[in-house]
């Protein structure tokens, strides 16, 4: 897998595991992509490419940034890690931002990507137990 900028590892993992394939949904924003699940249709990551300065960093190239779902303890956590931010143009309760520069790697990014996945597949209705006849 070395041999792809981390994005593209990234996105070849979600390919390979999920079967999922990028969209481009923005033509003015066209290096942007979502990841959707392929039961439900919700999104599970959005990849796209950002100024620094929207995440509160210095700099002039833009970034490789991923959005992944999770929940609001492990966001907590995680921001005090280096390479993750505050989602950037998500819901910030729910999404996290990943910055795609080798800053986290690929082995911390894959199981939260798998967290993302799970936490949009359809629900499964509980069974219903028809009551015990008298």
């Amino acid at each position: 897998m070395a041999e792809y900028s981390q994005r593209g590892r990234i996105i070849q993992y979600m390919q390979d595991a999920y079967g999922t394939e990028a969209e481009y949904l923005w033509t003015d924003s066209p290096d942007s992509a979502v990841f959707r699940h392929p039961a439900s249709r919700k999104w599970y990551a959005i990849i796209m490419r950002v100024l620094p300065e929207r995440l509160g960093l210095s700099g002039e190239q833009t970034l490789d940034v991923m959005n992944v779902k999770c929940s609001t303890i492990m966001i907590g956590s995680l921001l005090s890690t280096k390479g993750f931010f505050p989602a950037y143009h998500m819901n910030k309760n729910h999404w996290i931002s990943i910055v795609l520069d080798g800053s986290v790697s690929d082995d911390q990014i894959i199981p939260l990507l798998e967290l993302s996945y799970d936490s949009v597949a359809p629900k499964r209705k509980k069974k219903q137990t028809r009551p015990a006849e008298e």
